[in-house]
């Protein structure tokens, strides 16, 4: 089994497969691409899915873009779904991994309020299944293409995520997402590099600034006026730049960078919106900022 992509591979954006925590959105992940226009299989065990993709992309199949859900629910399943991917990219179909996960606490929250079992659960309590549940799939998250987190999405927002990240499947482009987050409301467990402005001075002791957001001018000007904020956004910008062409060559189009202060409200997302603007100057490169805790308490 392949722990990471193949070098110099880049993933079939024709082909998406969706796995994941139960209970992390898979279902709306598969619903939200079926109205894009992808044909769905869903609930497909790893030993079809070779099978699946054969028969989608033959020559008189109708099927232009494939997107197939699977879960732990099949025997096997983690060691069995390696061996699919391994197959496939033999094959000269690499298909883009697409991983979604939550806090263990969110899952519990979930199944709780839907008053269902977990599928790993058997006899033991909810706890038990969701940690054999992640213990069997570390090695496909390792190797997915795009992680996503819904531990503090609604519905709305991952459909929004989806939405950008496969809007146009066809494209080359790079995309690059910055997200503001708060320390104080755990770090994003989906960024591929993160980063601590708390080094900077905070708005926060500033009565006047206080209630303003790093998206308002007051306050932006103030983080940005700081010593060593403009050399810090000059060095993030940089060491951005440096990873894309490795991350293009890896197979990976796309990038989270998280930047995180204690609240989520004013320094990282005063730092996030400063160096989305310079990445939006790079050619050929998708840029958009998350704020992902400005509107928490």
């Amino acid at each position: 089994m392949s722990e990471q992509p193949n070098p110099g591979t880049r993933p079939d954006t024709s082909l998406v497969l969706i796995t994941g925590m139960s209970g992390s959105g898979r279902n709306t992940a598969a619903s939200v691409l079926e109205e894009m226009g992808w044909y769905v299989a869903d609930n497909l065990p790893p030993e079809l899915i070779v099978r699946m993709v054969e028969l989608s992309f033959e020559g008189d199949s109708p099927v232009e873009r494939l997107a197939i859900v699977t879960d732990v629910r099949s025997r096997q399943f983690a060691g069995s779904l390696g061996d699919v991917l391994d197959r496939l990219r033999a094959a000269g179909r690499s298909p883009l991994v697409l991983y979604l996960d939550a806090e263990d606490d969110v899952l519990i929250a979930r199944y709780d309020q839907v008053r269902r079992r977990h599928p790993l659960q058997g006899s033991e309590t909810l706890s038990f299944g969701i940690a054999r549940e992640r213990e069997m799939l570390s090695s496909i998250r390792q190797s997915s293409d795009v992680v996503i987190d819904t531990s503090s999405m609604s519905i709305h927002d991952l459909r929004r995520e989806l939405e950008r990240q496969f809007a146009n499947p066809a494209s080359r482009t790079q995309r690059v997402t910055v997200q503001s987050f708060g320390f104080k409301h755990g770090a994003p467990r989906d960024a591929d590099l993160l980063v601590d402005v708390r080094f900077l001075p905070n708005p926060y002791w500033i009565p006047d600034l206080r209630p303003h957001r790093g998206t308002d001018a007051p306050v932006a000007d103030y983080v940005l006026a700081q010593p060593d904020a403009e050399r810090f956004l000059d060095l993030m910008q940089q060491m951005i730049e440096v990873a894309l062409p490795g991350y293009n060559r890896e197979g990976k189009s796309f990038m989270t960078v998280a930047i995180g202060c204690t609240g989520g409200h004013h320094r990282s997302v005063a730092m996030t919106e400063a160096l989305v603007s310079r990445l939006q100057e790079m050619q050929g490169v998708e840029v958009a900022a998350v704020h992902r805790d400005i509107d928490r308490p």
